[in-house]
């Protein structure tokens, strides 16, 4: 089943949804805010209208930069009611990142904390295009706006933008350059996966509450916990950020139905309750994995001991998040992420773009209604991933005979840690920026939870010269804090081929032997 009809513009989901359902709850957050479909629509209304008086113009970029909130969904609505890009920034993220992400994008607004303010008012000096700083809260300083008093006080009609198919999103991705990549999506790809496909697969509906401990500026959390909740009229708790204990007391109230996470969270989930012996979640019929390969053994011991089905998916953000989803009411095949969503077309090729035969490994690539529209401002990235119609994932897998996919590794030299993508250049480059370091690698290192952290390989520039803990404290300052190298082990050279890449693998080969010595 393929609910196309769920596919539509901002302002005609939310007006169906004031129309169906005012008085029932859409999103409320760990801070105790609760709204509506109603106050969604009317707040949204109200926001759209302002950002447009400011001057936001279709296409205009706007900058999120706010925790996991009832706010950050309602100001997700309005910049795609106004037919605005929003670009959801980490709130966890340092100055550099900060930066980078306004002048790359050009925003022209951002929507800020409080605790980001100071920050913001600095940047702005430097970035002449950012006219509208709006600051969460009641009170804002000279200069900017409140976000409250623009949520509440009556504006203009909005003009609801009804072109689904331009860019509506633009979301960050490390890369293996090391500068991250703008990922352009439209409202109508992420609809396609969410409220096409994806939802009718997990039997999302209006009676539907979902538990979200995901970081929302991620696309992941964006379309399962945003989108597909706005589009199908389902209810969503918005945690501000995982914790074990917290979510699995919230798991034990009985309220929720269906929880998204990563392998990481699961792994923690079935660690608690080892130690509390709670193995039951009342009300919970469905749980969803991605961002990571979930291991066979992790989705068999989770689905033996809570007795609720573990579904695991693959997805990236060029595909608008997912690609591949196992389905409840079919057969599956453990540590497959399963079949392709409808309306999408997979292959498994090799170097020379030659289909493999079944079982064997070769490169994803994907073709379908939900592939990105290319990398701001990177048009030789941009040629490369996307060739006659199919996106190359960089990604390496296997299918069986019946189409269930396997992801066994990735071309590419991302490290993903517990689902965040970190691209080894670019925590190479803040390395490099401390005066003890002379030469420096960073890799991906086995971790019992997090499936793989950055580790850095240093050539000090004198002897006795680096501090391996004033290199990671040097990088927390460039860094968002699960970019920080988990460890420095200082080494004399850093092995690389003729033309100076990297040889990667002789440095993991060589602190695994240290290791087991």
């Amino acid at each position: 089943m393929i609910r196309t009809e769920l596919i539509a513009s901002m302002g005609e989901i939310l007006g169906r949804h004031a129309e169906q359902r005012p008085g029932k709850v859409a999103f409320e957050d760990s801070a105790g805010s609760s709204l509506t479909y109603g106050e969604f629509a009317g707040l949204s209304a109200n926001l759209t209208g302002h950002l447009q008086s400011l001057g936001l113009e279709p296409g205009g970029a706007v900058a999120i930069l706010l925790p996991n909130s009832v706010d950050w969904a309602l100001v997700v609505a309005a910049i795609t009611r106004a037919g605005g890009v929003s670009v959801p920034i980490s709130h966890d993220s340092v100055e550099a990142e900060i930066r980078y992400r306004l002048e790359d994008a050009a925003c022209t607004a951002i929507i800020v904390s409080p605790r980001h303010l100071a920050l913001v008012q600095r940047l702005r000096a430097d970035l002449p295009l950012l006219a509208t700083v709006i600051v969460a809260g009641e009170a804002a300083p000279e200069g900017c706006m409140p976000l409250e008093a623009l949520k509440q006080v009556s504006s203009a009609k909005p003009r609801d933008a009804t072109d689904i198919h331009s860019t509506a999103f633009l979301v960050y991705t490390s890369g293996t350059t090391g500068r991250a990549k703008g990922v352009r999506l439209s409202l109508h790809g992420m609809l396609w996966v969410t409220a096409a496909c994806w939802a009718p697969i997990a039997r999302l509906d209006e009676d539907d509450v979902l538990l979200s401990p995901l970081p929302l500026f991620h696309s992941y959390a964006l379309n399962l916990c945003v989108l597909s909740i706005l589009a199908t009229g389902a209810s969503a708790f918005l945690l501000e950020r995982f914790s074990t204990q917290d979510v699995a007391e919230r798991l034990k109230s009985g309220k929720y139905t269906l929880m998204p996470g990563v392998p990481t969270m699961f792994h923690y989930l079935m660690e608690s309750a080892r130690e509390s012996g709670v193995t039951r979640f009342p009300g919970i019929q469905l749980m969803i994995s991605a961002g990571a390969i979930l291991p066979a053994a992790l989705n068999r011991e989770f689905e033996s001991t809570f007795g609720v089905p573990l579904l695991d998916g693959y997805g990236i953000t060029e595909t608008s998040t997912m690609v591949t989803m196992n389905w409840p009411s079919s057969p599956r095949v453990m540590g497959s992420c399963g079949l392709p969503l409808p309306g999408l077309a997979t292959r498994v090729i090799d170097s020379a773009g030659i289909d493999v035969p079944f079982g064997a490994e070769g490169q994803l690539i994907v073709r379908g209604p939900n592939i990105m529209q290319g990398y701001l401002n990177k048009p030789a990235e941009t040629a490369d991933a996307l060739r006659d119609g199919w996106y190359y994932t960089g990604d390496l897998a296997r299918s069986d005979a019946n189409g269930f996919l396997t992801i066994t590794g990735r071309v590419k030299e991302l490290i993903i840690r517990g689902g965040q993508n970190i691209a080894p250049a670019e925590v190479e480059d803040a390395v490099r920026a401390h005066a003890a370091v002379l030469d420096c690698a960073v890799i991906g290192m086995p971790h019992p939870h997090l499936g793989e952290v950055p580790v850095a390989c240093v050539v000090p520039r004198e002897s006795g010269s680096a501090d391996p803990e004033a290199i990671r404290a040097h990088c927390a300052t460039l860094l968002s804090a699960y970019k920080v190298p988990q460890a420095v082990h200082l080494v004399e050279s850093i092995p690389r081929t003729g033309s100076g890449k990297i040889m990667r693998f002789k440095l993991r080969d060589a602190l695994v032997a240290a290791a087991a010595n």
